[in-house]
């Protein structure tokens, strides 16, 4: 049997097993427990936007004087904590012209952090441009995308509960890594991308400090990360439109210096010294930021080649990264995944309430790490800015032993920067 037919089988073997045993399927509650509408930002004009940069650390002691508390222990100690933070102010200037001002903590004296879930967002940008590049072979986010296995250690996905026909597609992937980090969600962009194109379109994009080499949350070698699933797309007659077989990246990578805590964990054993991170995906915060950046203001950045996406592409993952999880149906989410989730800056990843008071972000927690990037926006109150961070919280210094300080030191962290630069931006517009 080939792979073709193979697929056709196992698919209607499984939308025919969906039908039949409905316990299988989530049913979505018939209203999400908590609806809010997203508010989107205004379309960006390129001709009449403005850069301007500014480096300094001694910005951030003036800011943050007012909670000594808090920052005194980051400035004293931002080596160990391999902490990094840029801020980037937006102001509205006359004739229509935006400026956008960055300001740096630590800039260039962090070191490697591991991204984990925070490679999402190229990820996503990466896909949505390499879909509408087949989109004149009928294929789109909601197109059925049956993945199959051909190497060792990959996983086949012929079906899927989250989606209203049970049909898996790049659109509920999507979603899925942006509303809750899903880690098989995000590998199975990866598998669509395959690792050459995903590093190969990012450099053309102008995104230099940036590796993405395997996929996450699972334990794979090199080579394994190298092969990426065969995929095949189907229309809404389940006829074959698309076959992508599966693929193998041959290129080589310079070979980087990255460790990470003071020794690991590793089979039982603790290993006494650094874990060697140099295979693991890594992203700059500078690229983060800017990714992040190009999405909501498209033309902040003209020095950036922009992803080859569509406008209504822009806005379908703008709401996702506002959205909290449980105003989705498909895919349904339970009381687990909170509103703030995800949301590290500013809500520190408590519930929170409000109408007015948004957060666009991206982040990822792992290997102690914790990185968010976020557009806070009030809209209410006429405040927007730009603000990502990364913070090491890992006081004993081990890896892999689950002893992290992601509630003592990460959450707290977020939550006071995020509404310290909040606070800062609120003196300036006079409504305090």
């Amino acid at each position: 049997m080939d792979f073709y037919t193979k697929q056709i089988s196992r698919f209607l073997s499984a939308v025919i097993f969906s039908v039949s045993c409905s316990p299988s399927k989530r049913i979505p509650e018939p209203a999400p427990i908590v609806k809010r509408p997203a508010t989107l930002p205004p379309k960006q004009d390129a001709s009449v936007v403005l850069v301007t940069k500014s480096a300094d650390d001694v910005f951030f002691e003036g800011i943050f004087k007012n909670d000594p508390t808090t920052f005194e222990k980051i400035f004293r100690n931002k080596t160990d904590l391999n902490v990094q933070i840029i801020y980037t102010e937006v102001a509205k200037r006359s004739g229509g012209k935006t400026e956008f001002t960055n300001h740096y903590f630590n800039k260039g004296g962090s070191g490697y952090f591991y991204p984990a879930s925070a490679i999402k967002l190229p990820l996503t940008l990466l896909a949505l441009q390499k879909l509408n590049a087949l989109r004149e072979k009928g294929i789109f986010k909601n197109t059925t995308m049956l993945t199959g296995s051909a190497y060792s250690g990959q996983t086949e996905v012929y079906n899927d509960p989250n989606t209203p026909d049970g049909k898996p597609c790049i659109e509920q992937y999507i979603k899925r890594a942006m509303l809750a980090n899903d880690n098989d969600a995000c590998n199975r962009l990866y598998e669509f991308l395959g690792q050459e194109y995903i590093n190969t379109a990012l450099k053309k994009h102008g995104y230099d400090n940036v590796e993405i080499l395997h996929r996450i949350g699972i334990e794979l070698t090199d080579d394994e990360n190298r092969h990426t699933n065969p995929v095949n797309f189907y229309d809404n007659s389940n006829l074959l439109i698309h076959k992508q077989p599966a693929q193998n990246n041959l290129k080589t990578y310079s070979k980087r210096k990255d460790f990470s805590g003071k020794s690991y964990l590793y089979n039982g054993k603790l290993i006494q010294k650094p874990m060697n991170m140099s295979d693991k995906n890594s992203i700059s915060l500078e690229v983060l930021h800017q990714m992040l950046m190009s999405v909501y203001y498209p033309s902040g950045r003209p020095d950036i080649s922009p992803f080859n996406i569509t406008e209504d592409d822009r806005i379908f993952l703008l709401k996702l990264m506002e959205q909290d999880p449980r105003e989705s149906a498909y895919p349904f989410y339970n009381s687990e995944f909170y509103n703030g989730y995800t949301k590290y800056m500013y809500f520190g990843g408590e519930k929170y309430k409000g109408k007015s008071l948004r957060s666009y972000n991206t982040s990822g927690i792992a290997y102690g790490q914790m990185t968010d990037a976020a557009v806070i926006r009030d809209a209410e109150k006429g405040i927007e800015f730009i603000i990502s961070a990364t913070i090491y919280c890992n006081s004993d210094g081990v890896l892999n032993d689950d002893k992290y300080d992601y509630n003592k030191t990460g959450l707290p962290f977020f939550k006071s920067l995020g509404k310290a630069a909040y606070d800062y931006e609120l003196k300036k517009t006079g409504r305090r």
